[in-house]
């Protein structure tokens, strides 16, 4: 998936224009909430999520999914990470 087509998608799902976020090489973002629904296309590096139910790896091509209020930590890998993201608020 391109970014573009990738943006094209989100906003078809109603979703705020996409930002680009990067992160630095072996950091973390400790257990979290975000008040929107994250979706996210990794574009370089590596990010590894964990929820409650789940953790995973994400790399280069790859689209996580996050829900509004859903409590999750991010790590980044020694390259650091770098995604398109768009939010939907909350209802």
């Amino acid at each position: 998936m391109t970014p573009d087509s990738f943006s094209a998608a989100l906003e078809q799902e109603g979703f705020e224009p996409a930002i680009t976020i990067t992160r630095e090489g072996g950091s973390m973002l400790a257990d979290h909430t975000h008040p929107f629904e994250a979706k996210a296309l990794v574009l370089a590096g590596d990010i590894r999520i964990v929820t409650a139910t789940l953790e995973r790896v994400y790399q280069q091509g790859d689209v996580f999914h996050l829900q509004a209020n859903e409590p999750h930590s991010e790590f980044y890998g020694l390259m650091g990470v770098s995604y398109l993201v768009g939010r939907k608020p909350s209802p």
